[in-house]
């Protein structure tokens, strides 16, 4: 893949995160915002599994969709006490995502703060992600559109992204979030995707106490180098065409989805399959 390092700064004040990322909506890595907080100290997986060791989790794997999966319906679940001793003790592809702070775990809204980054953060939605080595998330772009400012704690992580620009090299699966699933989007075959050697993106690996910002709309995937986790903070998107398309996705789009699956089964999930790939190489003329 054609991926060019994300720019990295050790701090940043509200203007230049402004002038330089925001405002030209380019991604950047923070490596040193966060010392001050008790989070940069405390958080480790064996102070979550302390502190919420019986709060049982949702845990999700890489497996395709289905049909019969529910909108962000688990895979299995554990407790979080159990689950960390798996991250510890060998790989595995379960992770937890978008597991709200306040509601599981609201003690821990005490160890960080909302930074003031020019722009009006969701304060009731900070979320945890939780991942073991070499579990990754499919290539996707949230349903919101936000401004994600994301934190990442003990241990290593590799994100890989892609302006909305870029959407049509991506074999985007109509009606969706993803892309296609079965890419490796980290060993692409050519033969097979061609469209995604045009495609050009951004990577960087993040680890304790680095903050990724991720501008609206981007498509990004992670994959986690060692287990570990890491906590989003959200900022609606400023932009009118992105926050009309937030509002078409969590209301109209998911729903048709939703409703699609039920009457078609997986014929309906097999056709956007195949449509992503001839929508995406019929716009770039390729046979």
């Amino acid at each position: 893949m054609n991926l060019k390092d994300i720019q990295r700064v050790k701090t940043i004040t509200k203007k230049e995160f402004l002038d330089n990322y925001f405002k030209p909506q380019k991604p950047v890595v923070i490596e040193n915002c966060i010392e001050d907080w008790p989070a940069f100290s405390k958080w480790n997986l064996d102070y979550i599994a302390e502190i919420a060791g019986d709060k049982k989790v949702p845990l999700y794997d890489d497996r395709p969709v289905d049909y019969k999966d529910g909108f962000n319906e688990p895979h299995a679940t554990m407790t979080m006490r159990d689950y960390v001793a798996l991250l510890k003790r060998e790989p595995t592809k379960y992770r937890i995502f978008l597991w709200n702070i306040l509601k599981e775990i609201p003690q821990l809204k005490n160890d960080f703060k909302f930074p003031d980054f020019g722009l009006r953060l969701m304060k009731s939605l900070p979320m945890l992600f939780f991942g073991g080595s070499g579990s990754h998330t499919f290539m996707h772009i949230d349903i919101d559109l936000a401004n994600i400012f994301h934190f990442h704690f003990d241990g290593k992580k590799q994100a890989i992204l892609f302006d909305p620009d870029q959407t049509k090299y991506l074999y985007k699966v109509p009606h969706s979030l993803i892309t296609r699933e079965d890419i490796d989007i980290t060993n692409p075959d050519f033969n097979k995707w061609p469209a995604l050697k045009k495609a050009r993106g951004w990577t960087a690996n993040l680890e304790h106490g680095n903050m990724l910002y991720i501008p609206e709309g981007y498509w990004h995937y992670m994959k986690y180098i060692t287990p570990g986790f890491s906590m989003s903070l959200r900022a609606i998107a400023r932009n009118p065409k992105n926050l009309s398309k937030a509002i078409y996705n969590v209301f109209v789009m998911r729903h048709y989805d939703n409703l699609m699956r039920k009457i078609k089964g997986q014929a309906w999930i097999d056709r956007k399959n195949e449509q992503a790939i001839t929508n995406t190489h019929r716009a770039l003329g390729i046979t």
